[in-house]
């Protein structure tokens, strides 16, 4: 029974790639609009999450100096956020079936020359990065503008077939994954071969494997491994964040991130926190191109 119901949940997906992908690029942003609008106002339990983490940040955000003030209440900016990724299903749709070709050529790539000194250090690179804009489409992108084959971590989806169509796609275009489960020792090995790795390490994370930090003035758990990986290895790290601009999308290298030094469990947390503040203020810059649908503070003491 769950072979069949893992099969029709395949086909469906499959079915609704094919008929959005079908659609005028040209009417991509107002269908996508329409799609994550749709969404909000469905998915209540979701929509109810992202109101209140925005308006438990808005208070940090509206001080912080990378704030635009475009948005005035947190209602307005969880309504762009379900746009957003509206938009993004649509793009990715597109993506699978072959489309992307001109919304990666499209993209605006600042700061390339920081993601190639750090490559020339030949101990290959950790692009880190989080949930931001369309997150699948800064990653497929990676090949085109870096003429590199990225391996990107991800999460194993319980429906295998599922997981082959959205591997198809992300391989479809030369990059290839690593499962996020006893991911250490494939990420080590193809640091060893100075490869690139993508790591979207911005969701919350039980104790043993994260540092508690602050991120947006709470308490958060945030991922130690970018820091643990790079020790291991000497990799640098460098910073990578994507947003919408409109119809297109800016893809955004920092400046590599120079670790503490400190190998101790509290220099790895500064170290996280550290990197935690890179995408804070992406987050004050660019407050809908952040997936706030996530409870991103639970377990930190901190009300979700």
């Amino acid at each position: 029974m769950k072979k069949f119901i893992w099969l029709l949940q395949a086909a469906f997906f499959y079915l609704f790639t094919l008929l959005v992908a079908a659609l005028p690029r040209s009417q991509s942003i107002r269908i996508g609009k329409q799609i994550g609008t749709f969404l909000f106002n469905i998915l209540h339990s979701r929509r109810t999450i992202a109101i209140d983490n925005i308006s438990q940040a808005l208070p940090f955000m509206t001080r912080h100096p990378s704030w635009t003030g475009a948005f005035e209440t947190a209602e307005e900016i969880a309504l762009a956020t379900f746009m957003n990724l509206g938009i993004s299903i649509v793009e990715v749709c597109r993506l699978y079936h072959g489309k992307g070709n001109e919304l990666i050529d499209s993209m605006v790539v600042n700061g390339l020359e920081n993601f190639q000194r750090a490559k020339e250090k030949g101990k290959g690179v950790l692009c880190v990065s989080g949930h931001c804009g369309n997150w699948e489409l800064v990653s497929l992108s990676f090949k085109r503008h870096l003429d590199e084959n990225v391996w990107a971590i991800v999460r194993k989806q319980n429906n295998p077939y599922l997981n082959s169509i959205v591997d198809k796609m992300r391989m479809g275009y030369g990059n290839k994954v690593i499962y996020s489960k006893a991911a250490l020792r494939p990420i080590l090995s193809v640091i060893k071969n100075r490869g690139v790795i993508g790591m979207l390490a911005d969701q919350a994370v039980f104790s043993d494997n994260g540092s508690l930090i602050e991120f947006l003035g709470r308490k958060a758990w945030a991922n130690k491994a970018p820091a643990i990986i790079a020790h291991k290895s000497g990799v640098p790290i460098v910073p990578v964040f994507g947003y919408r601009d409109k119809d297109r999308h800016v893809l955004t290298f920092l400046p590599e991130y120079v670790l503490c030094g400190d190998r101790s469990e509290a220099g790895v947390s500064r170290d996280i926190q550290a990197l935690s503040r890179y995408l804070e203020e992406f987050v004050c810059a660019h407050p809908a191109d952040w997936y706030w649908v996530h409870r991103r503070w639970k377990r930190a003491g901190e009300p979700v």
